[in-house]
């Protein structure tokens, strides 16, 4: 067994599979080569109830949170059948119309990405341009960055994933 075989599903990240060659990764549990601390390669997923898209996820959750509105768990509930193996698209244009129902548009968004490995450099220009579309805004609006955590912690021994956004909204005119 493997992360992407207890997962069931690839690594999406701003709507983008993220396709690479086999991975390092180190088993700190023993959960797949029974031997704690082992490295050897495996392709990545991400383990989640949706597709588990992290950027679109994040944005989302931004969103909401400077409307003041519930988190995207309590308005996508992960119990709910409907949002198993969802296309979080469907999240950012959910998002998208309530923005737009509030008298907002996006003022800006900044994203960074965090993980160790695949590196995702070839794959940024896809996201911005996802970013944009789902968004309705310009490609001056929307910054995509990625950074490691050099090795340290969960997100550096490539069992997680992380990003954090700045989003800023503005009144339409």
């Amino acid at each position: 067994m493997s992360p992407i075989e207890t997962s069931l599903q690839p690594l999406i990240i701003a709507g983008i599979e993220i396709t690479h060659p086999p991975q390092k990764y180190l088993d700190t549990t023993g959960q797949y080569t029974g031997t704690p601390n082992t490295i050897y390669p495996t392709i990545l997923g991400c383990e989640a109830h949706s597709d588990g898209d992290v950027v679109y996820h994040s944005i989302v959750d931004s969103i909401f949170g400077a409307l003041t509105l519930p988190d995207i768990g309590q308005v996508f509930v992960d119990t709910d059948p409907r949002w198993k193996g969802a296309n979080s698209e469907q999240f950012m244009v959910y998002a998208k119309e309530v923005m737009d129902r509030y008298g907002y548009e996006l003022g800006n968004v900044d994203v960074t990405l965090i993980l160790e490995r695949p590196k995702v450099a070839g794959f940024k220009p896809g996201m911005k341009d996802n970013i944009v579309r789902l968004l309705g805004t310009n490609e001056g609006r929307v910054n995509v960055k990625a950074r490691t955590h050099e090795g340290v912690d969960s997100t550096g021994q490539l069992r997680a994933v992380e990003c954090h956004v700045v989003l800023t909204l503005v009144l339409k005119a």
